[in-house]
């Protein structure tokens, strides 16, 4: 049986696996679903609607699954989907998603500092970092691997890419493609995200290849879609590289983030 404080509120219709803990003053509702080894430690609310993987860790007022901030929003069943190996600190909220069986959805190994918020149709993916009181709005999406400094906020419907980097108290209005690094208000580019790169085992080629293919798109003299066509029919459109980014902006809707140059270009060309 799983170890219940007698002190937490929990629904005996919740789904909770048997080695699962849950700690004093937790409230656990009726339609939630709770993996093997995870431990609620105090205070953590789980609203109707929430699933979460195993192993994961949430800290002491957590809310999970509260009604989406959005207008359009009618009731409808949604739900809020936390992976496995998850770190859920201090005060972290995730809301439901909009829209008949959707999903805000958390990845697995993702780690979401203190105050973080992660509103609806929200994507995180796998291993993400978001540091204290970061936000996501409705509809953003964050890729694997991806590092999102303090307080930075992401507008509705931005995306950003696998291994980016965004610093901290950034505003980022537009998408930043894969493998980049980005601050300011509003952000821009300011070069690739090398030690990411490189911690992610990605070696000097790659790195080598994700740069040319950032100089042709931004700095080739064409219109960003007529790069991106260019790049696509040359040989290095095939490469894993290329295609990802290839198929990152493509889908974009809110454009991409500018990318600038001199001194951030000399800083850049120190680093490895």
């Amino acid at each position: 049986m799983p170890r219940i404080h007698p002190a937490a509120i929990v629904s005996p219709r919740a789904e909770i696996a048997d080695d699962a803990e849950i700690g004093p003053f937790c409230i656990v509702a009726d339609r939630v679903r709770i993996g093997a080894g995870t431990v609620l430690s105090s205070f953590v609310t789980l609203l109707d609607f929430v699933e979460i993987g195993a192993a994961c860790r949430l800290e002491q007022h957590v809310v999970l699954g509260g009604e989406p901030q959005d207008h359009s929003f009618r009731g409808e069943e949604s739900w809020v989907r936390i992976g496995d190996s998850v770190t859920l600190r201090e005060n972290v909220t995730v809301h439901r998603a909009t829209g008949e069986y959707e999903s805000t959805v958390v990845g697995d190994g993702a780690f979401l500092m203190e105050g973080v918020h992660i509103g609806h149709n929200a994507s995180v993916g796998r291993r993400v970092t978001m540091a204290n009181k970061s936000a996501l709005s409705g509809f953003c999406s964050v890729g694997d691997d991806a590092v999102i400094g303090g307080m930075a906020g992401l507008h509705q419907f931005v995306r950003v890419g696998a291994l980016c980097m965004i610093g901290g108290l950034t505003k980022v209005v537009k998408d930043v493609p894969p493998y980049l690094t980005a601050d300011g208000r509003p952000a821009v580019i300011y070069g690739l995200n090398r030690i990411g790169m490189r911690r992610a085992g990605m070696d000097s080629a790659s790195r080598d290849l994700v740069r040319s293919i950032y100089d042709e798109l931004f700095r080739g003299g064409l219109p960003f879609r007529a790069a991106l066509e260019r790049l696509a029919e040359s040989d290095r459109g095939g490469t894993p590289e290329a295609r990802g980014i290839l198929s990152f902006c493509g889908q974009s809707r809110r454009g991409m983030t500018i990318w600038t140059s001199g001194r951030s270009r000399r800083r850049e060309d120190g680093e490895d």
